[in-house]
């Protein structure tokens, strides 16, 4: 059996100057297979939450790096990392290899921990008649949700880092996220929630904006048309649940990844706003 999860947290000393906004990134990064690239982008970005979904961990396509946290020495930040499946074509005999989701901050996180959808797609699975090797992308493990709380200005802010089923039809992934959003409700202090990642369903719309609406969250990002995929796809989300002004951007000059970076800003501080 395989460990499900694996969660990090570096402290690193928080110097940083009073803020006159609170951002928020999220980014699909493609496993990290251009990580340098994908670090470069993430230098420019003056953030305070990153939400990164696609996270390889000692894969054999990312040079067995370590991603989240190379990615967080780099950058000097906190982190957390949930691991979302064994990619079982990517590692070695002794040194398994992993794929998953990553949160970082440059405040202090903690409580990490991941939620593994009941509802799962069996795409993914061994098959007796199918070999371990890349191209049929063999898995053990399932969807997650990467849950971590971060403290940011003074304020609790609980972040759900998602990366809802690629394989399977949209009441599958109106499934998981509705898990999601089952989980807020297990706080009872009031705290900020954020729901950021790579939803792979269009969450301005339909079944899945209804669900989002009457937990309470809205769009962070609000450039529903806009599209977050080399392909033209809108799937890439940031809810959180307030009723603040946001300004948002998709980066879709950025080359990094099959996805786009979306980001959202707001322009208080985001304890002013409790």
């Amino acid at each position: 059996m395989i460990d499900v999860t694996r969660g990090e947290i570096h402290a690193v000393p928080n110097s940083r100057p009073p803020r006159d906004a609170f951002r928020i990134l999220s980014w699909n990064i493609e496993r990290g297979l251009r990580f340098r690239k994908v670090l470069d982008f993430l230098r420019t970005v003056d953030a305070d939450l990153f939400l990164l979904q696609e996270v390889d961990l000692n894969a054999r396509r990312t040079r067995y790096r370590d991603v989240a946290y190379d990615l967080a020495r780099a950058l000097h930040l906190n982190y957390a990392f949930g691991m979302e499946f064994q990619e079982l074509g990517q590692g070695t005999t002794t040194r398994p290899a992993f794929h998953g989701m990553a949160t970082l901050s440059p405040w202090p996180l903690s409580k990490a921990r991941i939620i593994r959808f009941r509802h799962q797609s069996t795409f993914w699975k061994p098959r007796w008649y199918m070999p371990d090797l890349p191209v049929f992308q063999r898995r053990l493990g399932g969807r997650i949700a990467l849950v971590a709380e971060a403290e940011i200005a003074g304020s609790k802010v609980v972040t759900y880092n998602v990366h809802l089923e690629s394989r399977g039809n949209d009441a599958l992934r109106i499934h998981q996220l509705t898990e999601v959003l089952a989980d807020c409700r297990r706080y009872t202090d009031q705290p900020k929630f954020i729901v950021g990642g790579d939803f792979n369903l269009n969450a301005s719309r339909g079944e899945a904006a209804a669900a989002l609406r009457e937990a309470g969250f809205q769009d962070a990002v609000r450039l529903p048309h806009a599209p977050t995929t080399v392909d033209d796809h809108v799937i890439d989300w940031i809810f959180i649940s307030d009723t603040l002004h946001y300004q948002g951007r998709v980066y879709g000059d950025v080359r990094a990844s099959d996805h786009y970076p979306v980001a959202a800003t707001l322009p208080v501080p985001l304890a002013a706003s409790r």
